[in-house]
């Protein structure tokens, strides 16, 4: 069964940038690709649990802040390390002026 859940304005992110997002218990990160494109992953970095919203987006790839292990968002796929465990991906829609990210 699929929930998609309000997560932001398209406004909120600027392109090649993420926010923070959190609902009921869980941390996300949403990233605006240089195209335009909404991409969602788990918040935390696989390799020791910070945040990734403080780090640095690149084309399309964010890099934790802490090791500078690297996770293409489009796909999680964790492609620098000590990141060695990809992130969990989620589907992302614009409806109206809202992002919204599918959880299951």
């Amino acid at each position: 069964m699929s929930n998609w859940i309000d997560a932001c304005a398209p406004d909120d992110i600027e392109p090649e940038d993420l926010i923070r997002f959190d609902h009921a218990g869980r941390s996300f990160a949403i990233y605006r690709s240089p195209e335009g494109e909404f991409f969602c992953t788990d918040g935390f970095c696989t390799h020791e649990s910070v945040h990734l919203a403080d780090g640095l987006v690149m084309d399309h790839v964010i890099e934790c802040p802490k090791h500078n292990g690297q996770f293409d968002y489009r796909t999680g796929e964790a492609v620098r390390p000590p990141a060695c465990k990809n992130l969990r991906i989620y589907a992302t829609r614009v409806e109206g002026d809202r992002v919204q990210i599918e959880l299951s």
